[in-house]
């Protein structure tokens, strides 16, 4: 258990990351076609409208709210919220948009294996990659009963020490994890494999939703009719 546990929290979340950043890179340079979502909204759209609506809104929410969470050193906020108070605004919050996210991608795999002629044409990696994601957000619900047996937010500070050594590589941050839960383990290890797997996955078009921020700063462009006849200005 000790050597899975230095793998886990030790070395794999850098194996996950490098072939996270480097597999994204690789496939946009490689394999720019298959850069997309690959819709099939033209089959069960309504269903399609509410699931995909409440996956984003939740997923969002929670790869934002975690990645501030964990990453905000605990004298950021010390001044002004106590870590137990913290605690409890993630457990609210969190299990709000994580029923939201859940509801969404169960009604997106209901979807997917229900009907016919859209389980024809869905990969095998479209179908893995949705019961990750749904196993990711039950098991991300299921910690909260866990977090309200650490109301002082003690389990909080853990999880976020150990995520910054990660970040910093800085050494222990397998020793951090030994005395914690079992579904919080879970839960994280199932999200590092989630990075392990996006560039393989449809997922990479979240790339694409970052990149698009930089239209707000693009310059306006000059477009000119190629219309018979007509005149420059109109």
């Amino acid at each position: 258990m000790n050597a899975l546990n230095a793998f886990f929290f030790s070395i794999y979340p850098y194996i996950c990351l490098v072939v996270f950043f480097l597999g994204s890179l690789l496939r946009f340079d490689r394999d720019q076609y298959t850069w997309k979502s690959d819709s099939s909204q033209l089959l069960r759209a309504g269903q399609l409208r509410w699931g995909s609506n409440l996956f984003h809104a939740g997923i969002l929410f929670l790869f934002f709210g975690h990645t501030v969470g964990m990453l905000t050193p605990h004298f950021v906020y010390e001044p002004f919220m106590s870590a137990g108070a913290k605690q409890v605004l993630a457990m609210v919050s969190g299990g709000i948009f994580g029923v939201l996210g859940f509801i969404g991608v169960s009604l997106l795999l209901h979807r997917r294996l229900a009907d016919s002629r859209i389980r024809a044409t869905s990969r095998t990696r479209d179908i893995v990659l949705l019961w990750l994601l749904w196993a990711q957000f039950a098991l991300g619900l299921a910690t909260i009963p866990f977090s309200a047996a650490h109301l002082d937010g003690s389990m909080m500070l853990v999880l976020a020490e150990w995520a910054q050594r990660i970040v910093t590589f800085r050494p222990g941050t397998a020793e951090l994890m030994t005395d914690v839960g079992w579904v919080f383990k879970a839960h994280m290890v199932l999200g590092m494999t989630i990075f392990l797997v996006f560039p393989f996955t449809r997922l990479v078009h979240v790339w694409s939703g970052f990149a698009s921020v930089a239209y707000l700063w693009r310059p306006y462009q000059i477009v000119r009719s190629r219309r018979l006849g007509a005149q420059g200005g109109r």
